[in-house]
């Protein structure tokens, strides 16, 4: 039996909170819960987190702010942003992903999960990387 992918669920509304936990262990995700920001920070840095869902709108911390920390944690850890999109509107983002939180229906959020979390990043096993400013020798 393959192991369950590990969600953070983020939001400061317990009512959300519950519904997506509720939602996501059902079709077979481990979700991990946190009202706030700095609890998702210190529950992140204490698991490893295939995918990482926030609200966009919580006090002391937005969505967007949450995700920017943890990206520079793990910034190959996806990350998906929920909120209103006139609030999110003309602004760049660190996510992954952007849904619209009243008008996303189940299924498109499960799918969004779903291709984010299987997504594999980084670079492959045995290849190396370039040394930032290396040029790639052109053959004559």
């Amino acid at each position: 039996m393959r192991p369950k992918k590990v969600i953070l669920c983020v939001d400061d509304n317990e009512q959300d909170l519950s519904v997506l936990k509720f939602m996501l262990s059902t079709n077979g995700y481990r979700v991990l819960a946190a009202n706030n920001g700095a609890e998702a920070i210190s529950i992140f840095g204490d698991n490893l987190v295939d995918l990482v869902l926030t609200d966009f709108a919580m006090p002391q911390m937005t969505g967007d702010q949450l995700i920017r920390r943890l990206k520079q944690i793990a910034a190959h850890v996806p990350m998906v942003l929920m909120g209103d999109p006139q609030k999110m509107e003309g602004q760049i983002h660190a996510a992954d992903a952007l849904l619209a939180k009243k008008t996303c229906s189940p299924l498109e959020l499960l799918e969004c999960i779903k291709v984010r979390s299987a997504r594999k990043r980084g670079p492959r096993k045995g290849m190396q990387r370039l040394p930032q400013g290396a040029e790639l020798a052109v053959a004559s």
